[in-house]
């Protein structure tokens, strides 16, 4: 009887917990390196709207080899890129931007954004960044 109510026990403990929103998060500090800075120029190609960050997508030339490299930069989640003044319809497809950030310390054509600013205007806004939160 004891082992059967502790089963019992056991397995709605494990589907409470599997009912909570998942709070667990990875760190800016564990994929983005603060001491890499980087400003990067291309046209944008993709936007991802998605929890829990928006990420953009560029086509940059790589100075070495000239040839075009996608980029990806991750932003905030949607609600604090939102709070910095961005929409869904604040960048488009093809604009030309400059991203400010950090590289990824894995190598990968992928940065932490830190501001975004149009080549065409010169208006800037903020990325909402985690950049901040590791420090």
């Amino acid at each position: 009887m004891k082992r059967s109510i502790a089963a019992l026990l056991l397995v709605c403990t494990g589907l409470l917990a599997g009912a909570l929103p998942v709070q667990a998060h990875h760190s800016f500090a564990a994929e983005f390196d603060a001491d890499k800075p980087v400003t990067i120029r291309g046209n944008v190609t993709r936007i991802a709207w998605t929890n829990p960050h928006v990420w953009i997508y560029l086509n940059v030339k790589d100075e070495k080899t000239g040839e075009l490299v996608n980029w990806g930069f991750e932003m905030g989640a949607p609600h604090q890129v939102r709070n910095r003044g961005w929409d869904r319809d604040t960048l488009k497809t093809g604009d030309e931007i400059i991203v400010e950030g950090s590289l990824a310390r894995d190598g990968s054509p992928r940065m932490n954004a830190r501001t975004v600013t149009w080549a065409a205007t010169g208006e800037s806004l903020g990325a909402a960044s985690s950049q901040n939160a590791a420090q």
